[in-house]
């Protein structure tokens, strides 16, 4: 599962109508805690950026393969105090939790943190998950080309992009 910037938004108001409808969080500022979300989403995007380049960085220097990249985005993540990959879901939720305790948008939670996890996760499923799509789409574009060579990156890297801005995941 992956974040994407155009997805931010939309699980925001998601979570913050579903979690007003179930009662369990109270606000008087809903929109002030759709930013808090964002806020938090946005950040990790950034950061999750920033790590990305550093381990592409790493394993250019070092010589790795495309192999050895997701090990070493996942050991630049640590570094930074965040996680990638199958850790990214359950990293955000306790993020987005926190905030809540931590926000003035919040006036009060009235169920525990384990029960907002449960409630806010399958928004965040729904709309990360959008990149198995763009993944197939991708693939699909280029069937022609050998797997792990310098142009199937390339150019796989050119069909996501493609496919991010169709559906306005950019």
């Amino acid at each position: 599962m992956k974040l994407f910037v155009g997805k931010v938004q939309p699980i925001a108001t998601e979570v913050v109508r579903a979690l007003l409808a179930a009662e369990n969080i109270e606000s008087g500022a809903p929109r002030e805690v759709e930013k808090d979300i964002e806020s938090v989403l946005k950040n990790y995007l950034e950061i999750e950026r920033e790590v990305t380049e550093r381990a592409k960085d790493v394993a250019e220097r070092t010589g790795r393969g495309h192999g050895d990249l997701n090990r070493i985005r996942a050991l630049v993540a640590d570094e930074k105090g965040i996680k990638v990959g199958d850790d990214t879901l359950d990293y955000l939720l306790d993020q987005v939790v926190e905030i809540f305790h931590h926000s003035q948008n919040v006036d009060e939670i009235y169920c525990e943190d384990v029960e907002l996890r449960r409630k806010m996760a399958p928004i965040f499923k729904k709309h990360m998950n959008a990149d198995l799509a763009l993944d197939a789409e991708a693939r699909a574009q280029i069937k022609n080309l050998r797997e792990g060579t310098r142009e199937w990156d390339i150019e796989y890297q050119r069909q996501m992009d493609l496919a991010r801005r169709k559906k306005g995941l950019v």
